[in-house]
């Protein structure tokens, strides 16, 4: 049953969880709408609650991001940064972080300030509300990108709600918040490759989402090219189980009945003597057609090897490590 502020006993903790990856521009002052909220608030329906801790979790991106860690981390005792020893990407990071977080609850960000942190309250209010272990904020504006890129997100997404998975999320995205036991467990627990949101639809019961405005971001967006766009679509293909090869099976199977088709068509024609020689054009658009059909099965059953490749090298999907300037500097980590 959703609890109600008279059954609270102390206020709520929340860890938020930052993979950086190029937030040397955007960190401070996302740190310092944070810094309001680890007093303790209440939500608009008057639940209280405080955020314990911020988990950046550096990603060794390029830039000065780690030099800013290391300054807010040694300007706040809440902020709490994690190193990891290369870039293992976006998700890797974010589950790093949830694997070292300790609130009742975990929230996701990105490091951008396009999510607004005082939309945490509702979160955590439609959390109790509906009883879901994990909220997405979904905004209510178009996300600040170009029109190609909502496009293509928006398609991707559909998809592989629709498509691809067995879950019933009608909507995901990075500002997360999801009951800390099961964040754990999900990030304790998930293979090499297997996109986050796909980990969670396996363990959560009841997902839902909460209204949010998405701002601009604080600089220019440039972390997702295309080509890695792609590259994270395909993860998202391949962690959302076996019905990708389900797909395929079907299109083989709708090749052959046309396979069929025609050659009873090309019999029938030979046989009435109305079968013309020339073709060429027909022929190779069959060719290019059944040819692409064919490369798509096995490019797609070739993702399906190289995950299960990785998995079976025992490949980590990250490793944490002591603050490398602590290694090769040891005086630039002192506290001033």
């Amino acid at each position: 049953m959703p609890q109600t502020p008279h059954q609270e006993s102390r206020p709520l903790n929340i860890s938020v969880v930052i993979p950086v990856y190029r937030g040397e521009e955007t960190l401070p002052s996302l740190m310092a709408e944070l810094e309001k909220l680890t007093m303790t608030q209440h939500t608009p329906q008057g639940r209280p609650f405080a955020v314990s801790e911020v988990l950046l979790v550096w990603d060794r991106g390029p830039g000065r991001s780690d030099e800013v860690i290391r300054e807010l981390s040694n300007m706040h005792e809440w902020i709490k940064p994690i190193w990891l020893s290369r870039n293992f990407g976006q998700h890797a990071a974010t589950l790093a972080g949830m694997t070292s977080s300790g609130g009742d609850w975990i929230v996701t960000m990105d490091e951008d300030g396009q999510q607004d942190p005082r939309f945490i309250a509702d979160m955590i209010d439609t959390a109790y509300n509906e009883s879901a272990q994990l909220v997405y904020g979904t905004p209510t504006n178009p996300p600040p990108h170009s029109k190609v890129r909502n496009l293509g997100s928006r398609s991707a997404k559909r998809l592989f709600t629709n498509v691809l998975s067995d879950s019933k999320f009608a909507e995901f995205n990075s500002f997360r918040l999801v009951l800390g036991e099961v964040g754990r467990s999900v990030a304790a627990y998930t293979g090499n490759g297997v996109y986050l949101d796909v980990a969670l639809s396996w363990v959560v019961a009841d997902a839902t989402t909460c209204p949010v405005v998405a701002r601009e971001e604080g600089r220019a967006a440039q972390n997702y090219n295309y080509r890695r766009l792609f590259s994270h679509f395909g993860r998202l293909v391949v962690s959302s189980g076996t019905k990708p090869l389900a797909v395929v099976s079907w299109l083989g199977i709708f090749f052959v009945l046309i396979g069929g088709l025609v050659s009873v068509w090309v019999l029938w024609q030979r046989f009435v003597g109305d079968l013309a020689v020339t073709g060429w054009a027909s022929t190779f658009v069959a060719l290019m057609v059944i040819g692409g059909a064919i490369l798509l099965s096995l490019g797609i059953v070739a993702q399906y090897v190289g995950a299960a490749t990785n998995m079976s090298l025992g490949k980590p999907l990250y490793v944490v490590v002591r603050d490398p300037a602590s290694t090769f500097d040891p005086r630039s980590t002192d506290p001033k």
